[in-house]
């Protein structure tokens, strides 16, 4: 299975967990009720930022700088990991949320732009066989317990 596949596949997993948390985020009632979620967010997220970082945006490093996008990508999946983070560390329920909801807004539209144009950029720049070595390492990862 080619990386871009794998991807696209997790990014919709990850907007159906958007929706749930954009359903329940204004009926949650206390601070412990929303950094659940964010950890769930973290923890669901996190690795996946890492794969982009390492197995796909870095084969691309020299398209991005090509469009002027270079440090973009790696500092998207910066801002929503700390913000994340912060809703974790909020000491109260009103900048919990609102933390939170910005890390899904930032989110969405990331996984937006990584559909719309990088996506497509890794099956016009990459090999068809590059693109299934990825998808290959990113099975052995997921197969490995992280650390």
């Amino acid at each position: 299975m080619k990386i871009t596949d794998v991807l696209r596949a997790e990014h919709a997993v990850f907007h159906n967990l958007f929706d749930h948390i954009e359903a329940v985020l204004p009926r949650t009632r206390t601070l412990a009720e929303v950094k659940l979620l964010a950890t769930i967010m973290e923890k669901l997220t996190g690795p996946h930022s890492r794969t982009e970082d390492e197995l796909f945006i870095e084969p691309l490093e020299h398209c991005f700088d090509q469009i002027g996008q270079k440090d973009t990508f790696h500092h998207e999946h910066e801002v929503i990991e700390e913000t994340v983070g912060k809703a974790l560390k909020a000491r109260d329920l009103k900048t919990a949320k609102k933390l939170l909801l910005g890390a899904v807004t930032a989110s969405r539209k990331h996984f937006d732009k990584e559909e719309r144009i990088v996506f497509p950029l890794a099956e016009r720049i990459l090999k068809a066989k590059t693109l299934s070595e990825l998808g290959e390492t990113w099975l052995r990862r997921r197969e490995q317990p992280e650390k």
